[in-house]
């Protein structure tokens, strides 16, 4: 055979390279994809282990982003997948039955048969020494000799003398006498200019006598995906064969197409069965089965689906074989895609989650501690005031109290003083005088038998009037305190701050007038005895008799001035508070300029989360789970037009993924920016749970062929409904019917809500209704979760909250949004209302809307509904009722006016 190989394009040779070629389309997205996850992967440590090191940052949120990676396990398998290479791998009970196999896979006679192949052949061998042939693309037909993925052997083949309808025999096989190692191993490479082989490379096994099964098997598994062919010339298999087969099904781990290449139809089988009716199984399949190769099921079905438990199949006929083989094998390679790309999506959502998440608390950090500081600062203050104005009320409050103590004490105390027995003084019988040194001990021990029993006195009573602020003022800055020590602040400075902030705050406002001999109590009091010693003098010493102690007792309890005594408790308990108030301050400052810098770093991180970590995630997870819905379900085919929309047009799509009907939106971004945003739109509506009145969105198709080629679209499948709100107002709906649509409404933002994600564009073309008039909403296309949100402008003008133009908003948007659609739903009309009718552009509807502009009250409103919807559009969004009041409302509304009534109706009807 010279020149080209003469190509007979058979229907087994087109399905199986179209099935190839898909193949390789594929994996050159999966690869892509791959590559780029990787990329982003490292990107994202690089930067925030650099973030980390760094003095100036100690984030918790960059050392959380730091970990993003692929588990080893995961990034190993997803390696192993890309970088395989699929081939056809021929197997079979001998080797004229592999060749007939692969001449049919050919569409062409390139191997010998029968006679003129000679030789015997089996599982165990035989006399049969043929080499593993690999069949390869190249421009022209060649044939070679070459150790299996290294270098071709110089030697001269049969097929180099001359033409050659069939690959030479003696080119097959290897001679006895050879002596030569890397002869006897190598292959015989076979290149041919084939349309199979330029999607796959075949490869049929030698013989057993040349290399055994797990060794031929391991040397073809090696970085490939192989479909894989055992080739069956008889209609029964031997005990040799069949341990043979069991074998390889231990060692391959994909399932196996046998295919019976010749012999009549079996005793019993019918070839062409009836319609709707399965073919006789003949004896080769029921004996796999009883071997456990085959399930029940298994055989020639048109779906191609494996069964289990291996997936394996059986060909009863090589004329057919295309309506078999290509849909195996295309089960094969697409399952291994497939869960490479569910694999890789997994990954997609878990770290696309985390960021959303990591944007929360970023958020949640950036409102927070702004308001803990000041809160902070707040209660410290009212701390400082409230005890400021004790120690300035309790001035008179602590000298009547030191008065009454004294009065109610003081019998008790003359009477202790009487009977008190000195210690270290000698005191005669007769109490004759002493020296004046032993006197003045004598006082002494009298003047401190009062400040003891004073002192423990007051102390108590003063205590008790301050201890109870501890609990309901420092408790409660404590606490504050401790929740922003745990915001993250510079490792060099780690709660030094905020321990010196309690340390202070203990020493300060813990008012501590405890019994002791240093409290301030008794210093005070020792300061006013100290006067009264100096004032006592005596010209002769007295007798020491009780009535002598008595009466010293008495004119130190007299010279004791309670005004001066509550004055000097009061002044020091001020000087102290409005020094530690100072210190306290001055330290609040420094933990505010930290967490300034800190919060600056936070802002940064969050707006890199929102504008750049996450929307390029989520365009790799849009990329990895479209081609996962593509492998699954292929690409949907576009009905007529439905409608436009300002980012897409809407079609009509019979089936898709075994739903129908279907509607199809048909996206083509023209830029990076509106590519990551409908993959983030994609992203959080796919993460919804399914809802009764939200529209259900079956999966995601990227269409690189679009417009002939000339741009790229991505294709939404979602569930079709009957008609929009706007055509069913239109059309005309009862009253019954309108309210129950806002009630539906309602409930479906609520849902929205609940999974954190605002609407920012509730309109009448975004509600959709079935043929029961049901309502569902539509086109999330604005819809983002709070911490996702940049402030954007977005929305249709006529439902655009005021506050929109702000760029600071929330959930609230969709409850005015509500409202203006509850009007119209009011109305049973879609006429514009007075006000903005009157509006010639955009920016005159936006001002008026800024001023108060608001749809008038028409004369047949309800006084509830006109209520309700008056609340929902309120210009303050602190003021708009929640959703969970406006249901219960909109439900008793509906059984006051809709109670066994369902007729048609242009307005609400004024119930008054």
């Amino acid at each position: 055979m010279d020149g080209n190989s003469a190509q007979k394009l058979t229907p087994l040779v087109r399905e199986l390279t179209r099935v190839f070629s898909n193949y390789n389309k594929n994996s050159v997205f999966l690869k892509k994809n791959l590559k780029e996850t990787n990329n982003f992967f490292r990107e994202i440590r690089q930067n925030y282990s650099n973030a980390c090191a760094s003095a100036s940052t100690s984030l918790c949120s960059a050392g959380q982003l730091n970990c993003v990676s692929f588990p080893r396990d995961e990034e190993e398998y997803l390696n192993s997948i890309v970088g395989s290479v699929p081939y056809i791998l021929v197997l079979g009970q001998d080797c004229p039955a592999r060749y007939q196999l692969l001449n049919c896979l050919l569409g062409e006679k390139l191997l010998p048969l029968g006679a003129e192949l000679g030789g015997a052949c089996g599982p165990e061998g035989g006399t049969c020494k043929r080499r593993k042939l690999c069949f390869t693309h190249g421009r022209q037909t060649r044939l070679s000799l070459a150790l299996p993925g290294q270098y071709e052997l110089v030697h001269q083949l049969v097929a180099h003398c001359g033409r050659w309808d069939t690959v030479p025999r003696q080119d097959l096989e290897i001679q006895e006498e050879c002596e030569d190692n890397a002869h006897r191993l190598a292959e015989l490479e076979i290149t041919l200019h084939h349309m199979l082989l330029q999607e796959a490379k075949i490869m049929v096994v030698p013989c057993a006598g040349v290399q055994t099964l797990t060794q031929a098997l391991d040397d073809c598994l090696r970085d490939t995906i192989p479909i894989t062919l055992y080739a069956l010339s008889q209609d029964s298999v031997t005990q040799e064969q069949a341990a043979s087969l069991l074998k390889i099904r231990e060692l391959l781990p994909y399932p196996i197409c046998y295919v019976r290449v010749s012999g009549p139809p079996q005793p019993g089988e019918t070839a062409s069965p009836e319609p709707g009716r399965p073919a006789e199984r003949g004896a080769l399949y029921k004996q796999l089965v009883s071997l456990g190769l085959l399930s029940s099921g298994a055989g020639n079905c048109s779906c191609g689906a494996p069964s289990q438990p291996h997936g394996s199949v059986l060909g009863e006929s090589v004329d057919r074989l295309h309506r078999l083989l290509g849909p195996f094998a295309r089960q094969v390679l697409i399952g291994q895609q497939v869960e490479a790309a569910s694999r890789l999506n997994a990954l997609h959502c878990l770290w696309l989650n985390l960021f959303i998440n990591q944007a929360f608390d970023l958020q949640r950090d950036l409102q927070i501690t702004p308001r803990r500081l000041e809160y902070t600062r707040e209660k410290e203050g009212e701390l400082f005031a409230s005890l400021m104005a004790i120690a300035n009320r309790k001035q008179e409050e602590m000298k009547d109290m030191i008065v009454e103590t004294l009065s109610t004490m003081k019998e008790q105390l003359l009477e202790d003083a009487a009977n008190l027995e000195f210690t270290d003084i000698i005191v005669t019988q007769n109490g004759e005088p002493v020296t004046s040194k032993d006197i003045k001990s004598c006082i002494q021990q009298i003047q401190e038998l009062i400040v003891v029993q004073l002192n423990q006195a007051v102390a108590t009573k003063l205590t008790s009037s301050v201890n109870y602020l501890r609990e309901s003022c420092v408790g409660t800055l404590e606490r504050c305190l401790s929740s922003l020590e745990k915001s993250n602040i510079d490792t060099s400075a780690h709660n030094v701050t905020s321990n010196h902030l309690k340390q202070i705050l203990n020493a300060a406002y813990h008012v501590e007038v405890t019994f002791h001999s240093g409290s301030s109590v008794t210093r005070l009091v020792w300061e006013q005895i100290k006067q009264i010693i100096q004032r006592l003098t005596w010209v002769n010493p007295p007798a020491i008799t009780p009535e002598w102690k008595r009466k010293v007792a008495q004119d130190a309890i007299e010279s004791l001035s309670a005004a001066k005594l509550a004055k000097s408790i009061c002044s020091q308990f001020r000087t102290r508070l409005n020094s530690s108030h100072d210190a306290f301050a001055a330290s609040l400052r420094q933990l505010e300029e930290r967490h300034t810098g800190r919060l600056e770093r936070t802002e940064d991180l969050w707006l890199r989360v929102r504008k750049e970590h996450a929307p390029r995630l989520a365009r790799l997870s849009l990329e990895s789970c479209s081609l996962r819905d593509a492998l699954l379900h292929g690409k949907p085919k576009l009905g007529r037009e439905l409608g436009r929309g300002q980012y897409g047009v809407v079609y009509l799509c019979d089936s898709w993924g075994r739903r129908y009907p279907c509607a199809l939106k048909s996206v083509v971004p023209p830029d990076d920016k509106h590519w990551n945003d409908l993959a983030l739109e994609f992203h959080y509506t796919r993460s919804l749970p399914k809802h009764d009145r939200l529209v259900d969105l079956h999966g995601s198709v990227i269409d690189h062929t679009y417009g002939g080629g000339s741009s790229i679209a991505v294709l939404l499948i979602m569930e079709r409904l009957h008609r929009d709100l706007y055509t069913g107002l239109k059309a005309g709906l009862s009253l019954k019917e309108r309210l129950q649509v806002a009630l539906d409404v309602v409930e479906g933002i609520r849902f929205l809500h609940s999974q954190g994600l605002v609407h920012r564009d509730i309109k009448l073309k975004n509600v959709l209704l079935d043929k029961q008039n049901r309502a569902k909403i539509t086109d999330l296309g604005f819809c983002k979760p709070e911490a996702m949100m940049s402030g954007s402008i977005v929305g249709t003008p006529i439902h655009m909250a005021p506050e929109l133009f702000t760029g600071k908003y929330d959930h609230s948007v969709d409850v005015y949004a509500f409202g203006i659609l509850f009007w119209y739903l009011c109305t049973g009309s879609v006429k514009l209302p007075e006000a903005f009718e009157k509006c010639s552009s955009k920016d005159q509807l936006w001002n008026n809307v800024k001023r108060g502009s608001r749809p008038e009250r028409l004369p047949s409103f309800d006084e509830e509904c006109w209520q309700l919807m008056e609340a929902c559009w309120n210009g303050d969004p602190s003021q708009r009722p929640l959703l969970g009041i406006v249901q219960p409302s909109l439900q008793s509304i509906m059984v006051r006016l809709c109670d066994g009534s369902d007729l048609k109706s242009g307005s609400l009807e004024d119930s008054n």
